[in-house]
């Protein structure tokens, strides 16, 4: 995110279950954004958000295809605005192994706060 918004998360976490992948990214909201924000046009910065994560999309499903050997069948994105979250969801051909989604609820249940 910071590398093609110039400005990425403060806090970032991702849920890894069955066959989803949510990548929950929170703060890294541009000047630019806040200005429109603060002007109360949410549309126009959700309008854009939604451009450049189309624009974006072949990126980030050949990254996260990369990263978990497993095919994205599909991608979907939102952002809210209060508090500034960012949801990334990912949908894989085939759900993944017990032992993946384990790992996952362990690092969770270990995490000291994160998103």
């Amino acid at each position: 995110m910071k590398g093609f918004y110039g400005r990425g998360p403060t806090k970032a976490k991702s849920y890894l279950i069955d066959d989803l992948l949510f990548v929950v990214m929170r703060g890294g909201m541009t000047e630019a954004e806040q200005t429109l924000l603060d002007a109360g046009e949410g549309d126009a910065v959700r309008g854009f958000r939604q451009h450049f994560e189309n624009v974006m999309a072949e990126r980030l499903i050949g990254t996260v295809e990369q990263l978990t050997e497993r095919k994205v069948v599909t991608y979907q994105s939102q952002v809210l605005f209060d508090p500034h979250t960012i949801i990334e969801i990912f949908l894989f051909e085939k759900p993944f192994e017990r032992t993946a989604i384990e790992e996952t609820a362990r690092a969770l249940l270990a995490d000291d706060g994160g998103v």
